[in-house]
């Protein structure tokens, strides 16, 4: 499932080809033809992200809520657009440019209300400026449930997946086994942070990339990864691989049907 990452570049790029222009819509495949005929010709206001779900804004006619899930793909290009096929949930079209939703799991047109529904509903996301980090606090303070659980909770953070979680928990050594009110407030602070500038950096480049310019595959004499999800990693994906770090071995496991990864060395505290 993309992160949040993905999102808000998302809403960035439809910002940039469609905001304040008059949009053709349409919903080739016809799950969502009534809406896009009520959008049809109208201007595109707004762009955003919170978390995994995206929010394209047409005035007094509503949004666009569109969550992605495990297989929904969007694919954003110049004109002209190639032909529609009936896999195509939603298209939007200008003379310069075209967008083409795929297989979401969600795709809805809804009201202001029902957008800030949703809002309500997730937790503080890093890559929304004013969002605040001490709300997540107060649920992970006063858990049992394991910092690696939580992260991973929509509710309380919103856009951190497992690519995210996985790599944030190295980088400041913490084992993803720790109970959220072990976790002291200054660390908290520390991975938020972190989270800010990695995530970011995701939505700039457009993928995942997390280890320290120190352990680059140029700077440590090592090969780059190699997977289909591009960036480097630490841990990600790297089952049984030698840690970057101390040489161990990482090791992975099913936590709350994810699987999750980690160093026992370096991860130890």
């Amino acid at each position: 499932m993309p992160e949040g990452h993905t999102l808000h570049r998302l809403a960035q790029d439809h910002h940039a080809h469609f905001h304040a222009r008059p949009v053709r819509v349409s919903s080739p495949q016809g799950k969502f033809s009534d809406s896009a005929a009520l959008l049809d010709g109208q201007l595109m206001t707004s762009a955003e992200a919170h978390g995994k779900h995206l929010f394209l804004g047409f005035g007094p006619l509503g949004w666009v809520h569109v969550h992605l899930g495990l297989f929904g793909k969007v694919a954003i290009g110049d004109a002209p657009a190639p032909p529609p096929t009936d896999t195509v949930r939603l298209r939007l079209l200008t003379p310069e440019s075209y967008s083409d939703l795929r297989g979401p799991t969600a795709c809805a047109l809804i009201t202001d209300g029902e957008k800030a529904a949703i809002h309500d509903r997730l937790g503080p996301d890093p890559l929304r400026a004013d969002d605040d980090p001490g709300r997540a606090w107060e649920r992970i303070s006063r858990s049992r449930m394991t910092i690696a659980v939580l992260l991973l909770d929509q509710k309380i953070i919103a856009g951190v997946g497992n690519v995210y979680r996985a790599e944030a928990l190295f980088r400041h050594g913490i084992d993803p086994y720790r109970a959220g009110r072990d976790l002291a407030r200054a660390e908290w602070d520390a991975i938020w942070a972190d989270l800010v500038e990695l995530m970011r950096e995701g939505v700039r480049h457009n993928r995942i990339d997390t280890v320290r310019p120190e352990h680059t595959p140029e700077a440590m004499g090592r090969a780059p990864r190699v997977d289909d999800h591009g960036g480097e990693v630490y841990v990600y994906r790297r089952a049984h691989q030698p840690c970057h770090l101390c040489g161990t071995e990482i090791r992975t496991a099913d936590l709350a049907g994810r699987n999750l990864f980690w160093c026992p060395v370096c991860q130890r505290g």
